[in-house]
């Protein structure tokens, strides 16, 4: 075992190898916030590479409805209960911020490598905690879709009183959008035996040797999102691929500039960000003020890890739905969620305009500047000034060509009286 530095965690940690960092990280945001479940995502996805035999139940972009739902099912609580009987009531943080360096404070439990020291099975040591989903488990992608959490239990048809009210519903549930994190630290990588994963140097997108895996499952029982899966038809396992070629500027209809993946130009809620972020020597973000998931997760920080205790340090980002009850969210984004929730509550001028590039072009967005608008409107949101200004965000590919130009203030186009019953 090596020590490497997790920024996530605030603290060095166990993994089986050294520590080396690609010189770009892809990376992503969701908007949680935005999210309607229409499974576009998930079907641009699967149209595009998982449509053959031995891949029918392999959903590599999926969406699931929180707090019941999950594919496989039921895959975070197991891993929470997994680490929570390796270390009992251990998993906890001391959330002094320390800047980029621990901008969520310190996690002093055990992640998925320090646990599996404990856990030596017979014939050694597993090099990540986990454990092999049932056929059960990985069926029915959507079962408790839309299964709402209510203090009223039994009574069909009834509702609770109060229970759209902000800033917690008493009833709820949101959706929670999931592809391979392509983490910094994969335990898929680290628990597979014939070193048939690995990172790519240029940016970080985790790939699985279909000619050196032999289907072992070791990646699948390791990976604590459960995002390898394994082909029967093929005796491999397989995974997403960030759709590099994308990434690589191959799309045809692009000219050479980076393209966001399938799912996330897919999205018609314009709940995605995508993006490529340079990395220090330590894998600490290199600071990049001008490039909009840096902002989001750095300066503004509203973007916050999946399950950051896990210790892959992942690099899918979240802004927290701001309905849910702050325990639940705590637990899966860690303890960033109760300032990204009011930041994004009453957001500042700034970042009310980098919100307006998500989903606005499908081509990846390096870099953006904001031209000032004037003041369209004030109010208090609960309790606190807000004022809106009418600024234009522009987003430039890493070539510095213009790709987007939006304002704050979207346009409304109202159909003549006489076009106004026709198509």
């Amino acid at each position: 075992m090596s020590t490497v530095y997790n920024w996530q965690l605030g603290r060095e940690m166990e993994y089986p190898y050294d520590a080396t960092y690609p010189n770009e990280q892809f990376a992503f945001v969701f908007n949680i916030n935005r999210c309607i479940a229409c499974q576009t995502c998930t079907m641009a996805c699967k149209s595009t590479w998982t449509f053959s035999k031995g891949q029918e139940y392999m959903w590599w972009n999926n969406v699931e409805t929180k707090p019941y739902g999950g594919y496989p099912h039921h895959w975070d609580v197991k891993l929470l209960d997994l680490l929570e009987k390796a270390n009992p009531e251990g998993q906890i943080w001391n959330d002094q911020p320390l800047e980029k360096r621990a901008p969520y404070g310190r996690f002093g439990g055990k992640t998925v490598f320090d646990a599996a020291q404990q856990n030596l099975a017979p014939e050694g040591a597993q090099a990540a905690l986990g454990y092999l989903p049932t056929d059960e488990e990985w069926s029915g992608p959507n079962k408790f879709e839309d299964n709402p959490l209510s203090e009223i239990k039994g009574k069909r048809g009834q509702f609770f009183p109060g229970g759209e009210q902000l800033p917690n519903h008493k009833t709820w549930f949101f959706y929670l959008q999931r592809l391979c994190n392509h983490c910094t630290y994969p335990a898929c990588l680290a628990a597979c035996p014939r070193k048939a994963i690995y990172k790519r140097r240029e940016d970080g997108i985790v790939l699985i040797d279909q000619e050196r895996c032999r289907g072992y499952r070791k990646c699948v029982e390791a990976c604590p999102y459960k995002k390898p899966m394994y082909r029967g038809a093929t005796r491999t396992s397989e995974k997403c691929i960030g759709c590099y070629p994308r990434i690589e500027g191959r799309e045809p209809d692009t000219g050479g500039v980076p393209t966001q993946t399938r799912c996330m130009a897919g999205c018609i809620g314009q709940i995605r960000l995508q993006g490529l972020i340079e990395l220090n020597p330590d894998g600490v973000w290199k600071e990049n003020r001008a490039n909009p998931l840096y902002y989001l997760v750095h300066v503004a920080k509203v973007a916050l890890p999946l399950y950051p205790q896990f210790g892959t340090s992942p690099n899918g980002y979240y802004i927290p739905p701001r309905w849910v009850p702050r325990p639940y969210l705590r637990q899966m984004f860690g303890p960033g969620v109760d300032a990204a929730i009011e930041r994004y509550t009453v957001p500042d001028r700034e970042l009310l305009a980098v919100l307006q590039l998500f989903g606005k072009d499908e081509r990846i967005c390096a870099r953006y500047e904001i031209q000032k608008g004037p003041k369209v409107f004030e109010t208090t949101v609960r309790g606190k000034p807000f004022e809106l200004y009418n600024d234009t965000i522009i987003g430039y590919s890493r070539k510095g060509q213009e790709i987007v130009r939006v304002t704050v203030e979207e346009p409304v186009h109202i159909r003549p009286d006489q076009h106004a019953n026709s198509i």
